[in-house]
């Protein structure tokens, strides 16, 4: 069999960022999109300098003004996400039609077959930054490896305006060497057990027989 070849494309601060793009006054400033705070409305993303003051998404925005009282919050205009979403699907496109999008701002491509660059995925996935870069003025993040869960926890490495690229030589190291902590779906509470169970990294994960973790996690531990 071929080798696959996955790239997972991610935006940085997506809506914040399109934001910033048409304002560039909010640049440079803790900015946040979502509902207001005198409405008990939410963040739905916001920029790194937000984030700095532990501004998080899923926040409640009263919460987020206590944190950073110089917040600016705006309200979202989905239709220009939606817009700016469609436009980075046109440049996917421009290398493959295997694409699994999981939202507006991130998605899966199987590059396997593209013929660009040789076949190249890591220089597929720089030119897809570049071309994202040139003509919508945002950044994205991108993880390149031979399957979707490593492609992931790859684009968050180096995030924002990263690449990182696990090779199929550098996989058993890469996992048996990966924080279980990174892993999708280890919260900090999941986290905290398991480091209490003497399990941090990858390699430990891998000691413990399937039934071991289900008894400790549920459903989850067949995940695990």
């Amino acid at each position: 069999m071929a080798q696959r070849k996955i790239i997972h494309i991610d935006c940085d601060c997506f809506y914040a960022a399109i934001e910033m793009r048409d304002d560039p006054a909010l640049r440079g400033k803790p900015m946040a999109v979502g509902g207001s705070a005198e409405r008990r409305g939410v963040i739905a993303t916001c920029n790194y300098e937000a984030r700095a003051f532990g501004v998080r998404s899923a926040m409640a925005s009263a919460h987020a003004l206590k944190l950073c009282p110089d917040l600016i919050i705006v309200k979202p205009r989905f239709e220009a996400y939606r817009e700016a979403s469609a436009s980075i699907h046109q440049i996917f496109r421009e290398y493959t039609d295997l694409i699994e999008p999981l939202s507006l701002d991130e998605a899966y491509l199987d590059v396997s077959q593209c013929d660009h660059f040789g076949g190249s995925a890591t220089r597929i996935a720089q030119d897809i930054r570049r071309k994202v870069a040139q003509s919508l003025g945002i950044t994205v993040s991108a993880g390149v490896a031979p399957n979707k869960f490593l492609a992931k926890i790859a684009s968050d490495w180096r995030k924002p305006d990263g690449l990182f690229v696990v090779t199929p030589d550098q996989l058993e190291a890469f996992v048996a060497q990966l924080p279980v902590a990174r892993l999708h779906g280890v919260g900090k509470v999941t986290a905290q057990k398991l480091e209490r169970l003497g399990v941090e990294f990858c390699w430990q994960l891998r000691q413990w027989q399937r039934l071991a973790l289900v008894r400790e996690f549920g459903s989850f531990g067949e995940r695990l």
